[in-house]
């Protein structure tokens, strides 16, 4: 490990982040790519360092060593995360597609006493009631934050890690390392937390299971204010001595050029991003390229064997909790349709979410049709040591996830997922659903309680319910049942309007189908019938109108993975398209449109998800 001009240092032995980035400091191979920047180890590792002095100084006395970082990935982002492991202080991503209040609580529910960001992002912040005052937030393309850090370019990463120049606190294993916002069924998003321990052993696990080395490149293209990229491509890159390579945000057209120009060997995605990917031009040199494997979740069988057909390119299918309290890998034998088998340690099972008795093992036919499903679907729990670490100031919620459930309160102590699975009878777990009433659009979780309070502000509505119907690729997208006021009638013109005059609307919230109905469907105690909604989706006999944005039914020549909003894109994929741009509209749904949206479903094995 001492070859190649490094100090002799080794990373396989670091327990903390901040001891893997001391690593770098000597090591003059290339650490970093951006564009035509090129960085070392050595140069990274001083670049976090100066920004740890900097960070020591600007912390107000008493207040959470926190700092919120809205970037794209940009050097910046790295070497924030660098600087704050050696300085023992935490970083908040912050996701640049939250709007107006919702983006300054998610600033001020961490705690950030700094914000990091840059000038493309400031118009998010203008007029937020924020919590950092203006002389604590950075702006890294500005002149004058050059300026700002020129005293601190001679600190180095011992000297910070030890407790000396501005250092906050000596970093330890438990030394809090990220806040990164999750979001369940209900109310605001939650703060995950993650300790240096956790997301260095993270990196080390990665690095062995996927043979990291010394010489390769991490493409680094999905957004870094999210775990994918930071705990699965990153961290396995700084503890394997690897380079990375950065993407300002994802682009299919990108991506290929990108990867040459690179030399990249390793990438993560979500499966939206492979979607992308699949739907560009075929070329005779696809598979002229040096990635090695990808590593992500949801792209699904269907499209990793055509990834891997049309580029040459192995797809590692994985799942895991962004808490970390569950993760199934994925192994050589994994049968088409199934996720895989417990990371070890896990001791997983599918229980009755009500009572947390395990549940048996599912039958299949020849064809991989689910024959029990009543009886075999049920919560995915992991009863044994998990990683979860808890939301910051939620207590409420980190004691939900480790609930017990009936009599006994049996299953105190587990980590309950949210997630429906059924395991077959060898022992691989398929993926079957969500128990509430979260969507999952692009990789990332929304709230359908907090889509609803945004449309229940809609004039000719007298009732909402907003649910998920399954995306024909993978995740769900948003589907919004209007229960119209006597009266009215659905103008989708009006409605475009309306959502973008919405500051709260996340660029994942705009519902792309609507069902307008006379009244929304009650169960016998009175509650919106959502199940029903759901099983019906857009099969329904009530009008539907859609928003057709996929590349089936494509509705601009234009790069589909290149947003048209300025604001940098949501969750860990970039946005196809903002919230509601420019040239957006809904049509009715045609009994066509039906037709080769189900064709859509049939192609990618993804038909039985309509049912459940």
């Amino acid at each position: 490990m001492a070859a190649n001009g490094t100090s002799g240092q080794t990373r396989s032995g670091a327990v903390t982040v901040a001891e893997l980035v001391q690593a770098q400091w000597g090591d003059h191979r290339v650490g970093a790519k951006y564009g035509d920047l090129v960085l070392t180890h050595h140069e990274l590792a001083g670049g976090a360092a100066a920004r740890a002095a900097l960070l020591g100084e600007l912390l107000p006395r008493g207040a959470e060593p926190h700092l919120g970082v809205l970037l794209g990935n940009v050097p910046e982002y790295p070497l924030w995360l660098s600087a704050a492991a050696l300085a023992g202080a935490a970083v908040a991503g912050i996701n640049p597609t939250r709007r107006g209040p919702e983006l300054a609580r998610d600033i001020s529910h961490t705690d950030c006493a700094l914000l990091i960001t840059e000038r493309a992002q400031l118009p998010l912040l203008a007029g937020l009631d924020l919590p950092v005052p203006p002389r604590r937030i950075l702006v890294v393309d500005d002149p004058a934050y050059r300026d700002l850090l020129g005293p601190y370019e001679g600190a180095t990463p011992g000297e910070i890690a030890t407790g000396g120049r501005g250092s906050t606190r000596t970093p330890t294993p438990a030394s809090r390392m990220l806040l990164y916002f999750t979001s369940g069924s209900t109310g605001a998003p939650k703060a995950a937390l993650c300790t240096q321990g956790r997301l260095a052993a993270a990196g080390h696990s990665l690095a062995g299971y996927f043979g990291v080395r010394r010489d390769d490149v991490h493409y680094l293209c999905m957004p870094m204010f999210h775990g994918n990229a930071v705990i699965a491509g990153w961290a396995p890159a700084l503890a394997g001595g690897a380079a990375v390579a950065l993407r300002h945000r994802f682009s299919a057209s990108a991506f290929l050029p990108d990867v040459r120009r690179y030399g990249a060997t390793y990438f993560t995605y979500v499966g939206r991003a492979v979607q992308y990917l699949l739907a560009t031009p075929p070329a005779p040199d696809d598979r002229d390229h040096t990635l090695r494997c990808g590593f992500g979740t949801e792209a699904g069988a269907v499209d990793a064997a055509r990834f891997a057909e049309r580029f040459g390119v192995r797809l590692t299918e994985g799942y895991g909790s962004s808490e970390g309290g569950a993760a199934i890998q994925r192994t050589p034998d994994t049968p088409p349709g199934a996720i895989g088998r417990p990371a070890p340690g896990g001791d997983l099972a599918v229980v009755d979410p009500e009572t947390g008795a395990e549940l048996p093992r599912a039958r299949l036919d020849p064809a991989g049709r689910l024959l029990n499903g009543d009886r075999a679907t049920g919560e995915l729990v992991n009863r044994g040591r998990s990683s979860f670490e808890g939301y910051w100031r939620n207590p409420e919620a980190t004691a939900a996830r480790t609930r017990g459930r009936g009599e006994g309160r049996v299953g105190a102590g587990w980590y309950w997922t949210g997630d429906l699975f059924f395991r077959d009878a060898a022992g691989f777990f398929h993926f079957a659903g969500r128990t509430d009433d979260r969507l999952r659009v692009d990789s990332e979780n929304l709230a359908a309680a907090m889509i609803e309070n945004i449309l229940a502000r809609y004039a000719p509505a007298a009732g909402v319910a907003v649910y998920a119907v399954p995306d024909p690729v993978a995740g769900d997208q948003v589907m919004a049942a209007l229960a119209l006021r006597d009266g009215a009638v659905f103008d989708p013109d009006d409605f475009v309007a309306f959502l973008a005059a919405q500051p709260d609307l996340g660029t994942k919230m705009a519902p792309r189908f609507v069902r307008t109905m006379d009244a929304l469907p009650v169960t016998a105690t009175h509650k919106v019938h959502r199940a029903a909604l759901r099983r019906t989706g857009f099969r329904c006999p009530e009008p539907v109108w859609w928003s057709p944005v996929s590349p089936a039914f494509p509705v601009s020549p234009a790069d589909p993975a290149e947003p048209v909003a300025p604001a940098t894109p949501v969750s860990p994929v970039a946005s196809v398209v903002p919230a509601v741009p420019a040239g957006r509209t809904y049509r009715r749904f045609t009994a066509a449109d039906r037709t080769a949206l189900l064709t859509l479903y049939r192609d990618h094995d993804r038909t039985q998800l309509l049912d459940r």
